[in-house]
């Protein structure tokens, strides 16, 4: 029985600070080093982002207090539990709204036909969980089907896109919401290690949502979730990963992770490609998670992908940067809303996590009828 993503919405903190800006700030706060500031001055350089949105309150003109850069030119370095305490504050907030804006973008589903909800994140915990926070804001049944997918990282839209796609096929009138948040700039770091550095270069804070089910739509573009396939690059666990510490998460990624992704590719993808008697000139389009701009332009090089074929997962890494669980979502909306020659054409979609853990899936898009 096929599954079909309905529609995909997204949401973002309203602030936002130009990749420069930050990188301006970084040098001035984490070390006055000449070989570091260096270091932080390429890396932003050359990320391939423009400005990444996030829930910080620092350098706003609104008088907001600051939460690590702080006025006296100190960097402030807030404790766990300071930290979970902004995340859930704001999680709140955009897990609420994101899935109201979600069911509100889907016109053919109404608040009361969603039968499961699905929350994905692993910046930050909060109990009940967030699924229980949609269900009373928004007045969802008390009897809605409640699950959490947390600490799985980038990846971990395609866990809950299969779980989605389970229900769909056990139960015909299933309406699945998942709703993707992460505030990754609450957890940054005051390193001067290089890895440390990529990863505040990159990640930023954001939401999606999308609502799948059994129906497949007749009024807009949409997508059908053909098959999924998962790979674990061996002796790369170190790589990318992070760990609870006294001062928030402590995430890591690895100088490495671009040739490890790219020296495991063919042979992740490779049962999706044989069970479809597919090539990857019969891809049509890639929807690949910009955990960097290095990752995408090995994934590029490996498979010869044109730029057109890779320019919503550009766009999205220019405009957000690295969102985690949430990144992909917001690739395959672009994609989606992009005009399409043919009436279903043949999607390859992909993201890198801890593990080193590689989530791929074969998807339709489907033009209406």
């Amino acid at each position: 029985m096929p599954a079909y993503i309905q529609n995909i919405s997204t949401v973002v903190p309203e602030r936002s600070y130009d990749q420069t800006f930050l990188r301006d700030r970084m040098k001035e706060y984490i070390s006055n080093k000449d070989i570091t500031q260096r270091i932080i001055h390429r890396i932003y350089s050359n990320s391939g982002i423009n400005k990444r949105h996030t829930v910080i309150p620092d350098f706003n003109a609104n008088g907001d207090p600051r939460f690590f850069f702080q006025e006296n030119g100190t960097l402030n370095v807030p404790s766990t539990g300071a930290r979970n305490e902004l995340y859930t504050q704001k999680a709140k907030e955009l897990f609420v709204e994101t899935a109201r804006q979600t069911i509100e973008e889907t016109p053919s589903v109404n608040r009361d036909d969603i039968t499961h909800v699905i929350t994905v994140s692993c910046t930050g915990f909060f109990a009940p969980e967030p699924a229980f926070e949609i269900i009373q804001k928004l007045g969802l049944p008390t009897s809605t089907q409640r699950y959490h997918l947390g600490f799985m990282g980038c990846f971990a839209a395609f866990p809950a896109m299969k779980m989605a796609k389970s229900f769909c096929e056990s139960h015909p009138n299933a309406k699945v919401l998942i709703v993707c948040l992460e505030l990754c700039s609450i957890h940054l770091q005051p390193s001067e290690s290089t890895d440390n550095l990529i990863s505040a270069s990159v990640f930023a804070d954001g939401a999606a949502g999308l609502i799948i089910t059994k129906d497949k739509p007749h009024e807009t573009n949409s997508y059908e979730l053909t098959n999924f396939a998962t790979a674990i690059a061996q002796e790369s666990e170190k790589d990318m990963a992070w760990t609870i510490g006294d001062t928030g998460f402590d995430m890591v990624l690895s100088t490495y992770v671009p040739d490890i992704i790219k020296a495991n590719l063919k042979q992740s993808i490779a049962p999706l490609l044989t069970d479809y008697q597919l090539t990857i000139d019969d891809i049509k389009h890639w929807a690949l998670h910009p955990g960097g701009r290095a990752i995408l332009d090995k994934v590029q090089d490996n498979f010869n992908i044109a730029n057109e074929q890779l320019s919503p997962s550009r766009q999205v890494l220019a405009n957000y940067g690295n969102m985690s669980s949430a990144t992909i979502l917001f690739v395959l909306k672009e994609l989606l809303n992009r005009p399409s020659s043919e009436a279903q054409e043949s999607v390859l979609a992909m993201a890198f996590g801890p593990g080193l853990t590689i989530e791929s899936g074969l998807l339709q898009k489907i033009q209406p009828t």
